[in-house]
């Protein structure tokens, strides 16, 4: 492979993967923007495999939004709905308790919890749903919001972020989601999600979060109006955060689903662009030990190619998941655990049962 490689313009950047070295801006701008997908493949799997060793991951989880009822108007949101639209809904708490108590008797070992901003609900709703939700099961983590509904709840609440964060954290909020990042180009950000709050404020929050001892994903929306460039300079902001604070425990690259969503475009992501993203995503973030191929989103059978492409995790078994699906996405709403252990079998990589914090549960020989 590697005498392959060195008759390539990259092969310079090959021997960095090796080495553990670090691409600059321009050569990870010379990789994504390369038809040469197999050889950026390479690349990216040369980093992979030196970081967890032919091992995939996946999570028995359980998705549950709260409401759909928000506050913005995101062009390429099909979940959210305004008050008095078709289609709402706002759960209880109650409600919310007796759904995930069913999924923990199933064994799921993490519940992932976000929703729209929704304008009816208080800061106290979210405090008691934490709690509610802890006594559910002393295994079970609490990943929930996004950093876009901690500043919400800090606006509703007249709080600053940290002391939403730390009233969160003592109420049983185990994890911080990714979402909300979409793209973090201002102008492509305006275009797609006038109203929502600025990327230096989603890492901030991110910041505090960390600082205080707590962890989360981060996430990058891809394929509608950004370019190549954005794309690029999105993944080198998130490193560089991750050079601060070591909190992020993954990356989730998520397509854009167009099919009832408000941006003008035709189709979603194709394979090779999805492929490729991910890929430089698993070659510029070199501090990030784990890159997921989101299966809601790509569909199995390109999640389990992802898995030869920088990608080490195919997600979770996501039962109820709806945001994607209101979107377009027609993959299976949920996804039993053989299955999960067969796709990466079938990729030529160890199953691994993983918690929220991508620590092996149960390795499968």
């Amino acid at each position: 492979m590697k005498c392959r490689i060195e008759q390539r313009p990259f092969a310079h950047i090959y021997d960095k993967a090796q080495a553990g070295g670090r691409v600059t801006r321009s050569e990870a701008l010379e990789l994504i923007e390369s038809v040469d997908i197999n050889g950026v493949g390479a690349i990216a799997e040369t980093a992979n495999r030196r970081m967890n060793a032919g091992r995939a991951s996946y999570i028995l989880n359980c998705h549950i939004n709260y409401s759909n009822y928000c506050r913005l108007g995101c062009r390429f949101c099909a979940f959210s709905r305004r008050a008095g639209e078709d289609g709402g809904f706002r759960l209880s708490v109650s409600e919310i308790v007796d759904r995930a108590s069913k999924w923990v008797e199933a064994g799921i070992t993490e519940l992932h919890i976000v929703g729209g901003l929704d304008p009816e609900l208080p800061f106290s709703y979210y405090l008691d749903l934490l709690r509610e939700l802890k006594q559910l099961g002393r295994g079970l983590t609490l990943k929930c919001f996004t950093s876009i509904e901690v500043l919400h709840f800090a606006r509703i609440s007249g709080r600053s972020v940290e002391e939403v964060l730390s009233e969160l954290k003592a109420a049983g909020l185990d994890m911080l989601t990714g979402g909300g990042a979409e793209i973090f180009n201002p102008e492509v950000r305006r275009l797609i999600a006038a109203d929502k709050e600025s990327a230096r404020e989603y890492l901030e929050t991110h910041r505090a979060w960390h600082e205080m001892g707590g962890r989360s994903t981060c996430t990058m929306l891809y394929g509608h109006l950004e370019t190549l460039e954005d794309r690029i300079e999105h993944l080198l902001m998130l490193r560089r955060l991750q050079d601060e604070t070591g909190g992020f425990v993954g990356f989730v690259p998520l397509p854009y689903q167009p099919h009832r969503g408000g941006i003008p475009v035709a189709a979603a992501p194709s394979g090779f662009d999805s492929l490729r993203t991910i890929a430089v995503s698993r070659i510029i973030l070199d501090n990030f030990r784990h890159i997921t191929a989101y299966w809601i989103g790509l569909g199995t059978r390109l999640a389990q190619l992802a898995l030869s492409y920088g990608a080490d995790d195919l997600h979770g078994t996501l039962m109820d998941e709806k945001i994607f699906h209101m979107a377009g996405a027609t993959s299976p709403e949920k996804r039993i655990e053989s299955e999960m252990v067969a796709a990466i079998r079938q990729a030529g990589k160890m199953p691994a049962q993983r918690d929220s914090f991508y620590e092996p549960l149960r390795i499968w020989e």
